[in-house]
């Protein structure tokens, strides 16, 4: 079933009047501020963006104002539930709107045409490798400029406005050239779905003429408009448990480590309930530090092979059963490719899939069902965590010692 924009579970609420989806059910906006008809001087593409942003939880915009996003954000400084954050340059803009996604679920930020597009390039390069849903929106020429042969200023010095979108094309899972009132109205409801679907940067270019237009398409509010949710294959679902946790509950000392995809998966607290289940020793990997609590009781560290924290990696790498959820093995994490694991030890959970040993693999599988009905399933075992605490020294403090106890 569907679930609307306004709703998703990846996104902190505007307000208390948001009701989370439960089970995949219909959740909506209760007592919204808007009117279900909106006077038609507000009912502008400006006004419709800003509406949006503020449905799906973004309350800070990170901005750079530009002759071709003026009016723009007029409109976005408009919305009661938008707060305009100006920033130094564009590049500062898009880190800003890089952590606001990592803290609340997504970000924005507002940059002009090629000059600033091209400048928070490297921002946007980030949140793709790094998986955040970031929407990023300029203020692109003006309508009547396309297919003139005019060279504009801010650009390159060339008639063909094209560059800062080709630019973008490998950096953002979607790109939206509003340069018409027509269709602007899907296209900016398809960016945001797309961004927080896929959890990759989107680029929206509205042209600068635009944002204060009215148009019937934005005359109603709420709008109808909705996303439907992942779901795991069941039947799936409940093989690839059963297979983990017989792999797991045979093992004499197995071992948990959360990755970086733990936040795409949206997997952090079945995380945590995974590691209260199982009673595991805890580690993570350095690209997923702040995913995982480091304050519970059974953390042990990070895994970073030879440079882990200390005794870290004899543990994990010593376990006869290590879950790893969410990895991304690349010559950083892995300090050259070095890591001693043994993938017929492993299992690995991405975000969909699934894979236990050296086989079987199971897909459709989402990771935060998967752990959740896995935590249910496992037979608690700390041996891992007690054999760390034997040898882990605190630093500054002595080992206690007996009398004629060994010394070590």
């Amino acid at each position: 079933m569907d679930t609307k924009i306004g709703s998703l579970d990846n996104c902190k609420p505007a307000s208390n009047d948001v009701c989370s989806p439960v089970n995949g059910t219909v959740s909506t906006i209760q007592g919204s501020v808007y009117p279900a008809v909106v006077n038609c001087s507000e009912a502008t593409l400006g006004r419709h963006l800003a509406r949006r942003l503020v449905e799906i939880g973004v309350n800070d915009v990170f901005s750079v104002p530009g002759d071709f996003n003026l009016t723009l954000l007029d409109h976005l400084i408009a919305e009661p539930g938008l707060n305009l954050i100006g920033c130094c340059n564009e590049l500062n803009a898009g880190y800003a709107a890089d952590g606001y996604a990592r803290s609340r679920g997504v970000g924005a930020c507002v940059v002009t045409f090629t000059v600033g597009g091209l400048s928070v390039l490297n921002a946007i390069a980030g949140a793709y490798s790094e998986s955040l849903p970031l929407i990023c929106i300029v203020g692109g020429p003006n309508s009547n400029d396309y297919g003139t042969n005019r060279i504009l200023h801010h650009t390159v010095g060339l008639p063909d406005f094209s560059q800062e979108l080709r630019c973008f094309q490998t950096v953002t899972c979607y790109q939206a050239v509003v340069n018409n009132l027509e269709d602007a109205h899907d296209m900016i409801d398809t960016a945001i779905s797309t961004a927080l679907k896929e959890s990759k940067p989107v680029y929206i270019s509205i042209g600068c003429n635009l944002a204060a237009i009215p148009h019937p398409t934005f005359a109603r509010e709420p709008v109808p408009f909705a996303l439907s949710p992942k779901l795991s294959n069941k039947m799936g679902l409940e093989a690839a448990v059963e297979a983990a946790a017989e792999f797991l509950n045979k093992a004499v000392k197995p071992v948990l480590v959360g990755g970086p995809k733990l936040r795409v998966a949206k997997a952090c607290e079945a995380f945590v309930e995974l590691v209260d289940a199982g009673g595991y020793a805890v580690a993570v990997m350095p690209s997923g530090k702040g995913l995982v609590p480091e304050h519970h009781p059974h953390f042990i560290g990070t895994y970073w092979g030879a440079v882990s924290t200390a005794f870290c990696a004899e543990i994990v790498e010593s376990a006869d059963a290590y879950l790893f959820a969410g990895p991304i093995y690349n010559d950083y994490s892995s300090v050259g490719y070095s890591l001693l694991l043994k993938k017929e030890k492993a299992i690995i959970v991405q975000p969909d899939r699934v894979v236990i040993g050296n086989g079987p693999a199971f897909g459709c599988v989402l990771m935060k069902d998967f752990l959740r009905e896995l935590a249910k399933r496992l037979k608690h075992n700390n041996t891992a965590y007690e054999n760390y605490h034997r040898i882990f020294v605190p630093e500054g403090q002595p080992l206690k010692a007996a009398p004629k106890d060994p010394l070590r």
